[in-house]
């Protein structure tokens, strides 16, 4: 599978985080993937969704990286994702990579990446990567909202039923403007900060942050 141009209407936070006037960048890339008659969680408005981060949650964090060989997934984390996928939840996974908007990655590069991921984990429903640099204040780089936007409407899930995992406290940020849930897993860049403003939305790891999600019902 291949990304695509994100297909849905503009992203209405996009001028809100690109400061208004200028130019728009081009939107965040998405993958859809067609669950079929898989059950989803929740029942028939679209089920439940939960939103990985890529890099320092499910695999380990390597800048830039373009090579299939150096995908190393984190400890427990294909463990986690496979007790969210036997309960029929609707995943996703979402991933900056300014890499590419500086001419370091190629799409196909990413794209590599992303199909040893799904070897070594299995399918995901969907994938929303922004591609863009910090200086070009897209809407779909955290704490914009767009990826987890792009995600939901593309799992045709409820973002209030949808719990967004991920490493920083912008990824949190992103999460609630989106109007999902959001929870913390700490990772070797996390700031203290970050980590004591989270409260509890955070957990020592994925396994404890997939505990959360299951004890608090909504994938039942």
């Amino acid at each position: 599978m291949e990304f695509t141009p994100e297909y849905l209407e503009p992203l209405p936070t996009a001028d809100r985080w690109s400061g208004g006037g200028g130019p728009r960048p081009s939107a965040p890339w998405v993958v859809v993937r067609d669950a079929g008659g898989r059950r989803a969680a929740g029942g028939g408005d679209g089920g439940v969704a939960v939103l990985f981060d890529r890099d320092a949650v499910l695999i380990e964090d390597i800048a830039y990286n373009g090579d299939p060989g150096r995908v190393y997934p984190r400890p427990g984390a294909r463990r986690a994702v496979g007790e969210l996928r036997e309960l029929g939840v609707r995943l996703g996974v979402l991933t900056e990579q300014p890499g590419i908007a500086r001419g370091v990655l190629t799409r196909r590069r990413v794209e590599i990446v992303q199909h040893r991921i799904e070897e070594l984990f299995g399918p995901f429903d969907a994938w929303a990567l922004c591609p863009h640099g910090p200086a070009e204040r897209c809407g779909c780089r955290a704490p914009a909202p767009g990826l987890v936007l792009a995600a939901t409407r593309a799992l045709r899930v409820r973002p209030a039923r949808t719990t967004v995992i991920g490493g920083t406290a912008a990824g949190l940020v992103a999460a609630a403007e989106a109007g999902a849930h959001g929870l913390l897993v700490p990772t070797a860049v996390t700031r203290p900060g970050e980590i004591s403003a989270a409260g509890h939305r955070r957990a020592a790891d994925l396994g404890g942050a997939v505990r959360l999600v299951v004890a608090g019902g909504s994938v039942r």
